[in-house]
């Protein structure tokens, strides 16, 4: 998760340790993901930055294209801070934490100085509506991301650990059911797959979905199942504005075809949405499909 803007200016006092770790402990107390990079070790005889540095990064409240993240302390260099709090929201998105190395100034290249990198938060959620063919390849794509998947069917005898058995939940269950247990626990790092084909599934997971903050709602079919869907919504009054948050069909256009390689769209264009940056997603290309 990268952000084309630089990080908000900081009161110096933001970069003294103590002002730093209250503000990590009132993050943590109101349950908001947070991701602390600390210098563990360096070589060469470089005075900056020293062992032990910190730098804390908080995403900001609007979405990452357009509002850079809070960034307190410092590495000691305005260029190393900067790519590490690039890095670090991308590992905070994926709830992971991690060791990366750098060059005194951010070099990728480099492994001049060594940063570990802890995320507090949650690893993102992504519920799958669908227990289909598509479903267990974009289970275990979405796993390498970091995601928690939940896979949900009403369909006992297709809903199966057997079938799904990366999925961290399975659950036999229609979209209303769905919804009730997990709605309020959506944010905008979260993701709804709507793999079903069905009216029956598809709609009331949608109509459910757009009453959540998740960040991507994206539902499966053609141009012309699609169609009909949206005729289907409207007449539940779904808005323009609503209508334009669900991404059907769903993926980028990279002429994918099996369902790893679709699983591999999805997740791509969950990377763009989420980081603002362009990318052609099938919603808003013309022409079949699959060629």
């Amino acid at each position: 998760m990268s952000s084309s803007q630089p990080p908000e200016e900081q009161d110096p006092e933001d970069q003294n340790p103590k002002s730093l770790y209250e503000r990590l402990e009132t993050a943590l107390r109101g349950e908001q993901p947070v991701v602390l990079a600390t210098v563990i070790g360096r070589q060469g005889d470089a005075p900056d930055p020293h062992t032990g540095d910190k730098l804390l990064i908080l995403p900001n409240s609007g979405q990452p294209s357009t509002s850079p993240p809070l960034v307190y302390g410092t590495l000691g260099d305005e260029d190393l801070d900067r790519i590490v709090a690039r890095d670090a929201l991308g590992e905070l998105a994926a709830a992971r934490s991690s060791i990366r190395h750098y060059g005194p100034h951010g070099e990728q290249r480099e492994e001049t100085i060594e940063i570990f990198i802890e995320s507090f938060a949650p690893p993102p959620k992504m519920i799958i509506f669908g227990a289909v063919d598509f479903t267990a390849a974009l289970v275990r794509a979405a796993k390498l991301l970091g995601y928690s998947v939940v896979v949900c069917d009403a369909r006992s005898v297709f809903a199966t650990p057997v079938r799904f058995p990366q999925a961290d939940e399975i659950l036999v269950a229609w979209p209303d059911e769905v919804f009730e247990r997990f709605a309020s626990q959506l944010s905008s790092n979260d993701a709804v797959c709507i793999l079903t084909h069905d009216p029956k599934f598809d709609v009331p997971a949608i109509l459910r979905s757009l009453e959540t903050q998740v960040g991507y709602i994206g539902a499966m079919g053609s141009r012309k199942t699609h169609a009909k869907r949206v005729e289907l919504l409207k007449e539940q009054d779904v808005t323009e504005e609503q209508l334009a948050r669900i991404m059907a069909p769903i993926g980028l256009d990279i002429g994918s075809r099996t369902p790893e390689e679709t699983a591999i769209s999805i997740l791509a264009e969950i990377i763009a949405l989420r980081t603002g940056t362009p990318a052609l997603s099938l919603r808003d290309t013309r022409g079949p499909i699959h060629r």
